[in-house]
């Protein structure tokens, strides 16, 4: 007889299962004694990880790609709106299938297959969560020097050790520890920030704003994918880890809808109120992009900072508090067979590591974070349209046993689905442009259709290479691969999830 193959077995639960100080569940099945969350409580964790002010440095981002403040408003809602849909319906996935989001991924490629999007959705998150961490330090620098408490290295490192501190403690503790600590983040950083947004309100400048010249359809369209990965799809990848605690009685609908909600509300807001700001003084819009925090900070009033300093890094922290949590769960998926709470700590010293090196030796932010956002965004929107597909086609809640068995319904290795990935990612990297060619170098391999379709020419200027043409800029890589991955799985496997459902 075959011994089972073990090598993607949860670990064994503790006796006090998940609900204990310290969660203890990492990738295994949640007992259903312990899913008692409502749909509602969906809303703390997304509110509370995307109200941050960050979000109000995406209106000088938006308004970089050449366009009015309307069509950036356009494009800010639709983008925010759809991309934290496209969460909610992977969240559907947490309460059919109990597990985190690259678990339930197995079903459709594979119980080893899926550790071909698990490593692109792991580096992901530790991305984005060093991102919110630097951030954070770059507030705090700033701040502190402003106040003249403190300034140099010294901060920075004491900034980047402390704060890194916390993400990891919170994110040791768990589940249930975090979504407590988000519903009272929620309320507190939520009404901080609209404090901020009224203390800034002279800044705007009307008539700045209106009198912006509209931009083309293709610059809406490259701001909208830009939009789109910097929030939902930038969290898409861990969407189903905070509903698996979800009552098996809840609606799919509901789910969607708070999740979105949660989401969205916040951004949309911030986003809209962030291109009133940067509309209104080019100076501060520049500013932004080397420290998108500490650049908000110049326009408030002296007594202001050190509140506007505590909420803007507890909110980054929030977030990454959410992205160190989900990437420890998506290492244990890889196959790293270590307790939940070392796999958080493991990926705390990757993001301090990180956070050092940035804070030290980059010398742009937001250069390398957009091309890093695009890069990785290509497959994982690939990757979303294919589970995507997968979720909507079963009318059945999935074999639980089965995600960690290779031998089960769902499989080794989906073909179909890894090859999927791989051809829609190669399409999409050549649809997609290194807008930041000095500051990520190691990028600029990207765009290889362009030229070929006539959508864009590579011109070598002396001072300085760039593209030229209407859609060169348009990031259109990444709908393609979400598009893509959406109806070549919603197609061609459809049958063969029936297959699955039958047990066959």
């Amino acid at each position: 007889m075959t011994p089972p193959d073990r090598s993607t077995a949860p670990l064994p639960s503790a006796a006090v299962g998940g609900a204990g100080v310290i969660e203890t569940t990492g990738i295994e099945i949640i007992a259903e004694a312990e899913r008692t969350a409502r749909p509602r409580d969906l809303v703390w964790p997304w509110f509370a990880a995307n109200v941050s002010v960050f979000g109000m440095s995406y209106g000088s981002y938006l308004l970089g790609f050449g366009i009015s403040f309307l069509q950036a408003t356009i494009v800010a809602v639709v983008g925010i709106v759809i991309s934290f849909l496209l969460c909610g319906l992977v969240a559907i996935a947490g309460k059919r299938g109990s597990a985190p989001t690259m678990v339930l991924s197995r079903a459709a490629f594979g119980v080893h297959g899926q550790k071909v999007p698990g490593i692109v959705s792991w580096l992901t998150s530790i991305g984005w969560e060093t991102s919110l961490a630097i951030s954070a330090v770059l507030a705090t620098a700033t701040v502190f020097d402003v106040l003249g408490l403190a300034s140099g290295q010294a901060v920075t490192v004491i900034a980047a050790i402390l704060i890194a501190a916390l993400i990891v403690t919170a994110s040791v503790l768990g589940y249930h520890t975090i979504m407590k600590l988000q519903s009272v983040l929620t309320w507190a950083t939520g009404a901080m920030t609209i404090v901020f947004m009224i203390l800034t309100i002279p800044h705007i400048q009307w008539s700045a704003v209106a009198s912006m010249p509209h931009g083309s359809p293709q610059a809406m369209v490259g701001a909208l994918v830009m939009v789109m990965t910097g929030f939902g799809l930038g969290w898409i990848n861990i969407a189903a880890d905070w509903s698996r605690y979800q009552k098996r009685s809840a609606s799919d609908g509901s789910i969607v809808l708070w999740n979105t909600i949660g989401g969205a509300a916040a951004p949309v807001v911030l986003v809209t109120f962030g291109l009133l700001l940067a509309g209104s003084d080019e100076g501060l819009a520049g500013a932004i992009e080397n420290d998108p925090i500490g650049a908000l900070v110049t326009i408030l009033p002296l007594w202001a900072l050190i509140p506007f300093w505590i909420v803007a890094v507890l909110t980054l922290v929030s977030g990454a508090v959410l992205g160190i949590y989900s990437s420890g769960l998506t290492l244990i998926s890889l196959g790293i067979r270590i307790p939940r709470p070392a796999a958080a700590a493991v990926d705390g010293l990757i993001l301090t590591a990180g956070t050092i090196w940035v804070a030290f030796f980059a010398t742009s932010f937001i250069g390398p974070f957009q091309s890093f956002l695009i890069t990785l965004g290509v497959p994982i929107a690939a990757w979303a349209g294919i589970l995507i597909a997968d979720v909507l086609s079963r009318r059945a809640d999935y074999d639980e046993k089965a995600l960690f068995d290779p031998a089960g319904r769902y499989g080794s290795v989906d073909w179909a689905s890894v090859l999927t990935m791989v051809v829609a990612s190669v399409l999409g990297w050549g649809l997609v442009v290194n807008s930041f060619a000095d500051a990520a170098p190691w990028n600029n391999w990207q765009g290889y259709l362009l030229e070929p379709l006539g959508l864009g020419t590579f011109v070598d200027d002396p001072a300085g290479a760039y593209w030229d043409g209407n859609w060169a800029y348009s990031n259109l890589g990444v709908l393609l691969a979400l598009v893509l991955g959406f109806v070549v799985t919603f197609v061609a496997r459809r049958e063969k999830i029936r297959r699955q459902e039958r047990g066959a």
